[in-house]
């Protein structure tokens, strides 16, 4: 039953994404993301073949559903998937998947939390960007773009990492 919690709860929050991508288009500086914050909460005792999997098919459905380029939210989620295992071994220590505890602000503290998303969206963002800009765009342009997305993507992506927290979903 639990993993049905958590499974609604993602395809809840990716459906709140799709909508975000549709309906929020705030301006050309600001495109707002939790797919990085999703995919890295996804739980440890999945391996980085799933986690990448589940990020392929989170990213798929954003590119499908909503406008856009098709694939681009998909080829800048799998390395933040890929990378999941290298993020929680620098932020919460190596030990960490030794004893199978799923990620948890709650548990393992916010400012460990904040890093880790810190580091999920830039990873995302730099991607994102660089591929939809194609270097046809001034360097001015995408790094306020990066900047002012990032600083929202965080803020946004904590709120999800609360909502996503193990604890709360009975995981």
């Amino acid at each position: 039953m639990n993993n049905g919690k958590y499974a609604l709860t993602y395809l809840l929050l990716l459906l709140a994404q799709i909508c975000i991508s549709n309906y929020c288009n705030f301006s050309w500086y600001l495109y707002l993301s939790i797919l990085p914050v999703m995919a890295f909460l996804v739980p440890i005792r999945f391996n980085a073949v799933v986690a990448m999997l589940i990020a392929f098919a989170s990213g798929f459905a954003v590119d499908l559903l909503s406008d856009g380029v098709i694939g681009l939210n998909t080829l800048a989620i799998v390395p933040v998937a890929m990378m999941r295992r290298g993020i929680v071994s620098l932020v919460y220590g190596g030990e960490f998947f030794a004893r199978q505890e799923n990620l948890s602000m709650s548990r393992h503290g916010v400012f460990k939390m904040v890093f880790s998303i810190i580091l999920s969206q830039a990873v995302f963002l730099a991607i994102y960007f660089i591929v939809d800009s194609a270097g046809t765009r001034p360097m001015w342009f995408d790094l306020t773009r990066f900047g002012i997305s990032f600083v929202a993507g965080c803020l946004v992506s904590l709120v999800v990492a609360n909502i996503l927290e193990p604890e709360k979903i009975g995981l």
